[in-house]
């Protein structure tokens, strides 16, 4: 399992937002975003460039920490 903070989540539709964001990534699965801490969680099938992931996050308007 790999984590990543995020910056920017404030509701349920945000969770949702980061979660469609990070699943929509080939080689990434089980994502499970926390709004209390933050962060999200997942797997990766297959090495994924973490500059993808931030500009997916980035794209679905938040930041990574």
């Amino acid at each position: 399992m790999r984590t990543i903070k995020i910056k920017g989540m404030s509701c349920n539709h945000c969770v949702m937002a980061v979660t469609k964001a990070l699943s929509s990534i080939e080689g990434i699965t089980r994502v499970s975003v926390d709004l209390k801490s933050g962060e999200a969680t997942f797997e990766e099938t297959a090495p994924v460039d973490i500059n993808i992931i931030r500009e997916r996050i980035k794209n679905a308007g938040y930041e990574t920490v």
